[in-house]
């Protein structure tokens, strides 16, 4: 617990000098929301409120992703995640760290992003806007596990930045937000069925369309914990501990 709490104190400290970070995690969000209220605002804003609440649990997953596989790699190649191995931080400590510290941001992330689609851009939601707050930010959370993972499959920063068009545009062109996930041909279905973003846009769509979405959400972000929890564990087996 202890080097859970070293680990996220210092990614926090990190993240209040790093500008360009805390912009992409907190301005990026807005400002794309922004564009596609504005793409819609005088020829289909039905369509905005359709699709409005599936990206908003796409951009945060995006996000999350590029800045905690970059951050990781950078902490590799510095040499810093070696020193934090003589210390009592453990792997398990350091993936929950940094779970923690890039959680607490997309809290803030996902409160800016949301108040900005309703009381800005105008996004009409049938559902409680807590609980698209709180499907964005399992989804932040998921990419900040994915990232994790990620990184330790690449050695530079433009290699973990690769790794987004594999692990990121699949799920994206099969979670039901170009084509309804029922409608697809019954082997993309099924490989929609396994990949995490498919049950953040189907809690996403829910709440976009009914008031009483509170069993179907419960059930996909239950789904969502659990892709988060499988994350968890690959990301702390990709971390390699030096013996000599």
């Amino acid at each position: 617990m202890t080097g859970t709490l070293i680990t996220a104190a210092r990614v926090l400290g990190q993240l209040r000098h790093d500008h360009r970070s805390v912009a992409l995690i907190l301005v990026v969000p807005c400002v794309l929301m922004g564009l596609l209220a504005w793409v819609y605002q005088d020829t289909d804003t039905a369509l905005f409120d359709r699709i409005g609440p599936a990206l908003l649990g796409v951009f945060p997953l995006v996000v999350m992703f590029v800045v905690t596989s970059v951050s990781t790699l950078r902490e590799r190649r510095s040499g810093t995640l070696e020193r934090l191995w003589t210390t009592p931080v453990t792997k398990g400590g350091f993936v929950a760290g940094y779970a923690l510290a890039f959680g607490l941001m997309s809290v803030i992330q996902a409160l800016v992003a949301v108040g900005f689609s309703i009381w800005g851009c105008g996004l009409d939601l049938a559902g409680p806007a807590w609980q698209l707050i709180v499907v964005a930010v399992l989804d932040a959370v998921l990419g900040t596990c994915l990232g994790l993972l990620a990184s330790g499959f690449a050695r530079t920063e433009f290699q973990a930045v690769q790794f987004m068009p594999a692990v990121i545009l699949p799920q994206f062109l099969l979670c039901g937000m170009l084509v309804p996930r029922d409608q697809m041909p019954d082997v993309l279905h099924g490989i929609s069925d396994v990949l995490p973003l498919s049950y953040a846009v189907d809690a996403m769509k829910t709440l976009a369309t009914s008031a009483d979405s509170g069993a179907d959400v419960a059930r996909d972000c239950v789904i969502l914990g659990g892709f988060i929890v499988l994350a968890v564990i690959g990301g702390a087996a990709t971390l390699r501990r030096r013996t000599g």
